[in-house]
């Protein structure tokens, strides 16, 4: 009995160091990009009041996550399934950064741009459409309990921006939640 009761004990040290790696990893994935990522400023674009706000996080949306298909070069690959698009993002006017370009293939590095790669998401092959719709895994933002008001407001009149940190393999994270400009929630860097 003393023999399985060592054998439970070392198993659940072993299945605590397996979940702490992962929650390490995890941790150290995101503030990776953090520290080291290049920087953009995106502007967020309108969504259904209805959606903003859920819990204690705001969902956000943003003008490059609608894709002009004259910016994908070679064009939208003929067979459906999934797929990921990398886009090249550059300053613009007002510091927003904008597609610059996008393709179904990785994008190499340029200076002044950043590149994007977007979730997975379903291609149903060459179509009509002028736009496609893709995700980029920072479309959700946690805020303080009772802080998403005055939130829903700004976004409403406009007046939200998001500052982000991009990988080099095209993974983004929020850096800091901008109100008319001035940062309102920001991530430390570690």
């Amino acid at each position: 009995m003393q023999g399985s009761g060592r054998r439970y004990i070392v198993a659940a040290i072993i299945v605590a160091a397996l979940q702490t790696a992962v929650l390490g990893y995890v941790i150290e994935s995101r503030a990776s990009i953090l520290r080291s990522g290049a920087d953009a400023l995106l502007k967020t674009a309108p969504v259904d009041p209805r959606d903003f706000l859920r819990g204690d996080y705001v969902v956000l949306n943003y003008e490059i996550s609608s894709v002009p298909v004259a910016s994908i070069m070679g064009g939208v690959p003929q067979d459906q399934g999934k797929k990921s698009l990398w886009v090249r993002l550059k300053a613009g006017d007002g510091g927003f950064w904008d597609i610059v370009e996008s393709s179904f293939e990785r994008l190499p590095e340029q200076p002044g741009t950043v590149v994007l790669h977007s979730r997975p998401f379903y291609s149903y092959g060459a179509n009509s459409a002028d736009h496609i719709r893709i995700e980029y895994g920072i479309e959700r933002y946690y805020v303080p309990e009772g802080q998403g008001m005055a939130l829903e407001k700004a976004r409403q009149d406009g007046d939200v921006s998001v500052a982000i940190r991009v990988a080099t393999d095209g993974t983004p994270q929020i850096r800091s939640l901008l109100v008319d400009g001035k940062p309102a929630y920001d991530e430390p860097l570690y």
